[in-house]
């Protein structure tokens, strides 16, 4: 028995052995295939890193390879980097590959414009595959677009320990006296490598780390067809008695040629509709004459904080022209804020689309607070009158919240909010086409939302139900927000708003007009 068991296992021994040529590996310098024959990186700024991007090499053969060099065709001087079964570097040899087998390789780059073609400003390599020496190798194509750009970011101090300490702005103190700071610093007018920050021009795009801020007395002019690019966990602060004044204008042609964008710095496709890339633009307490036109802002934390205003009868901010997408939290949010806006467009928030918190002075004309975040609970305009803190709610006025020939509208049942605790609450809503969806008239019985009393909703069409008086939006979430031939909101508006005016694209408004920041349109 002990005879026929050593048998046996010289027997498996053996065929093991034979076995042996699945790992022999064969020299290879031709016969790959490739997922791609040209990897493209998306634009990316000068000295600031891309994304990883992949390239699959398949070995289709029934036999083991092995690649003798696998290499960038600039090797060490490469701006490009790989990586090659986890191991990083420009040069590798005797790569294996088993047979009908594949492997990644992994491909980034930072580089700067000096780096590029000075006729188009493309950066290239190639990835090279076989023997160094034989010019028939097989290769792979790597082409990126390096862009110029003024980067605006806080200085820094580095320690004995080798950690940094960063230039960081004041923003007061919390409620125990202990200073509240956030990385970032002033915008300077004679930068020695900015030159002039306070005013953005069109000559290249603006890169943001931490929170640039507008100094006190100062305003920040920003010019038709800028480009301003924020990093994560930045922004800008408009400081106590500072301004900003975007000038964008309307554009002729689907490039935006003249219209102020803010968004991320993330260039790539697949973080063009994110949120939540960036903070938020910041309109402090006492920060005043703040105009605000044809502006693009996309993929915040909050599009733009309105905190307080500066005392005076006239709107801290006037805002026209403007659309605010993809906010992680809320697209215009005003606590206490005196704010008037024409043609704005506000959609896909995480909470609310415009929230007028803590009471305040507001009053919108055309404009389309839409919401079509993927949730139940978001809504589309909040209007309350208090802030809870530990010792109970204070309450500031509501002293208006006039919202005329609106569009508010979205994916939940509810598009607005109405929260009071103090006895100032003073809200109109004038022919607005009203989303609100109530099984049971549970909250609509309330106080508040009296939508047949002319004193509140004078001339309002409400959207009861998901099939009827919809706004028959082109396309809400792509961010498209033209109504078509069918919407409820096609010429019931109220003229006398609306004479004399255009919609957000610059088109004049006939009678009847229509609700919302656009004319009606067909579309294609």
């Amino acid at each position: 028995m002990r005879r026929l068991l050593l048998l046996l296992l010289i027997g498996f021994a053996v065929s093991l052995t034979s076995c042996r040529n699945d790992f022999d590996f064969e020299s290879r310098t031709g016969g790959l295939e490739f997922s791609k024959d040209t990897v493209y990186l998306d634009t990316v700024f000068t000295d600031i890193g891309s994304s990883t991007y992949t390239l699959k090499v398949y070995n289709r053969s029934d036999k083991n390879i092995s690649i003798p060099s696998l290499r960038l065709k600039d090797t060490t001087a490469s701006k490009y980097r790989l990586m090659v079964d986890g191991i990083a570097g420009q040069v590798f040899e005797n790569v294996e590959i088993l047979a009908k087998d594949s492997m990644y390789i992994f491909v980034s780059v930072t580089a700067e414009v000096a780096d590029a073609n000075p006729t188009d400003f493309l950066y290239t390599d190639q990835i090279l595959f076989g023997e160094k020496s034989n010019p028939n190798h097989q290769k792979v194509e790597l082409v990126t677009l390096i862009q110029d750009a003024y980067f605006i970011y806080p200085g820094r101090v580095q320690n004995p320990d080798e950690s940094y300490t960063y230039d960081e702005l004041n923003l007061g103190v919390d409620g125990d006296g202990n200073p509240i700071t956030i990385r970032g610093r002033f915008l300077e007018e004679t930068n020695p490598i900015n030159g002039n920050e306070l005013h953005w021009t069109n000559t290249k795009p603006y890169v943001v780390y931490g929170y640039a801020a507008v100094p006190s007395t100062k305003t920040l002019v920003v010019d038709a067809g800028a480009r301003v690019h924020f990093h994560a966990e930045s922004g800008l602060i408009v400081a106590n008695n500072a301004s900003i004044h975007v000038n964008g204008t309307t554009s002729l042609t689907e490039d935006l040629e003249n219209e102020v964008i803010f968004e991320g710095d993330r260039l790539e496709p697949d973080f063009a509709e994110v949120p939540g890339q960036w903070g938020a633009i910041w309109l402090t307490q006492g920060s005043t004459n703040n105009q605000i036109k044809n502006l693009t802002i996309k993929n915040a934390t909050v599009g733009i904080l309105v905190s307080g205003n500066d005392g005076s009868p006239t709107p801290t901010l006037n805002i026209e022209n403007t659309q605010i997408y993809n906010c992680a939290n809320v697209g215009l949010l005003a606590r206490t804020g005196n704010i008037e806006g024409r043609n704005v467009v506000i959609n896909n928030c995480g909470q609310t689309a415009f929230a007028g918190s803590f009471g305040g002075s507001y009053e919108f004309t055309h404009c389309t607070f839409a919401n079509y975040w993927s949730s139940p609970t978001q809504t589309s305009v909040l209007l309350d009158d208090y802030i809870q803190t530990d010792t109970g709610n204070v309450v500031e006025p509501l002293t208006k919240a006039n919202f005329r020939n609106c569009i508010i509208y979205g994916s939940s049942n509810l598009a607005i909010s109405l929260k009071k605790e103090g006895t100032s609450f003073n809200y109109n809503f004038d022919h607005c086409l009203i989303k609100f969806i109530d099984p049971g008239n549970l909250i609509s019985n309330t106080e508040l939302y009296q939508f047949s009393s002319n004193l509140k909703f004078a001339n309002c069409i409400i959207a009861t139900n998901s099939s009827s008086n919809r706004p028959d939006f082109k396309a809400p979430s792509n961010n498209e927000l033209i109504i078509g031939e069918d919407s409820a909101a096609k010429g019931t508006a109220d003229f006398t708003y609306s004479s004399g005016t255009t919609d957000i694209l610059n088109q004049s408004r006939s009678n009847p007009s229509d609700m919302g920041a656009y004319n009606w349109t067909t579309f294609d």
